[in-house]
């Protein structure tokens, strides 16, 4: 018989846990020695929804779970001060009260609150006392193509406006052109900018071609000393998916069981129902087990996940579903 879930407090303030990821010197004989095999990997991934199933208590405890692993996420061109003021307001109680109360547990919050560089002062300020980090997208995102001095300096000012996380993008060309010494420069340089500021690489996985490429490119941003390795800025045509997971996933436990380093992975884009990620939660335990599923080593990007995990956490606590509308993001 299924036990009722255990309480689960909020999320740390930032992902420090356990040692940064330092990097390390640039191994050209590793990065050529790493393959892909697309097919295997994919149907391993299409095996994986079917896979794990949990139901009622246990299905409610990895939703409430869930909830402290997303990066709260705006990034739109009309964002206001008052929007992530209000996103803000979300981050801090991501469930109603009486939800929490129903099911026996205490305050939880979301892993971060994710924004424009314009918009990091506004966030820290309405976080304040609450625990919950504020990560800044930079380096030109989405494209990543504005002058690298640019670059190195909006992750500068991010830092100075009070960001504890930052996610770069790479420049795909390095990947595609196979030139791996300029890619691993290019993310030093971000890594040693980002100060102590968490650093995630997004490799933006849509625009890199193969699997053999997104394998390659996790391992030098790796050796590089990102702290996280991210899918996608959600604005490419494809996103998160299941087999760049896994490909991504298996090489953060190939440079753990090298370097004995632990780095965290964010899935995002694309990942809007409660659905999906309880099996991307499946996928990390399975992969890589128990740690990673903490937000210090693991992040969802997403807004409108969270809708979904409450709707579903009314479903459990009153056997309704609720409309959409009444969980509103901001």
């Amino acid at each position: 018989m299924a036990t009722e879930p255990t309480p689960i407090r909020a999320a740390p303030a930032a992902p420090d846990d356990h040692a940064r990821n330092p990097g390390l010197a640039l191994d050209m004989d590793w990065i050529r020695g790493v393959q892909a095999n697309t097919s295997a990997i994919e149907r391993r991934a299409a095996t994986l929804p079917g896979r794990r199933s949990v139901k009622k208590a246990w299905q409610a405890a990895w939703l409430l779970r869930a909830i402290t692993l997303i990066d709260l996420t705006t990034l739109a061109g009309d964002d206001t001060p008052g929007r992530v003021r209000r996103l803000c307001a979300k981050a801090r109680q991501p469930v109603r009260p009486d939800l929490l109360e129903a099911m026996g547990m205490g305050p939880i919050t979301t892993g971060a609150v994710c924004v424009y560089h314009e918009m990091v002062e506004t966030a820290v300020r309405a976080l304040e006392g609450s625990g919950i980090p504020v990560a800044a997208v930079s380096t030109g995102f989405p494209a990543g193509l504005s002058p690298f001095r640019l670059r190195v300096a909006e992750i500068e000012e991010s830092v100075k406006a009070g960001a504890a996380e930052i996610d770069i993008v790479i420049s795909r060309r390095h990947v595609l052109t196979g030139d791996w010494s300029a890619l691993y420069d290019e993310m030093r340089t971000f890594r040693a900018a980002c100060g102590p500021a968490h650093v995630k690489a997004i490799l933006a996985t849509g625009e890199l071609g193969t699997l053999r490429n997104v394998a390659r490119a996790s391992f030098v941003c790796m050796m590089a000393g990102a702290d996280f390795i991210k899918t996608s800025t959600g604005k490419e045509g494809v996103n998160a998916t299941l087999p760049v997971s896994l490909t991504m996933i298996r090489a953060i436990r190939a440079y753990e069981a090298a370097t004995g380093v632990r780095v965290g992975y964010k899935p995002a884009g694309g990942i809007s129902k409660a659905k999906d990620a309880l099996t991307y939660m499946a996928l990390m335990k399975d992969e890589l087990g128990d740690p990673w599923l903490r937000p210090d080593l693991f992040r969802f990007g997403a807004s409108s996940l969270l809708g979904d995990i409450e709707r579903q956490l009314e479903h459990h606590v009153t056997g309704r579903y609720s409309a959409g509308y009444r969980h509103g993001m901001a």
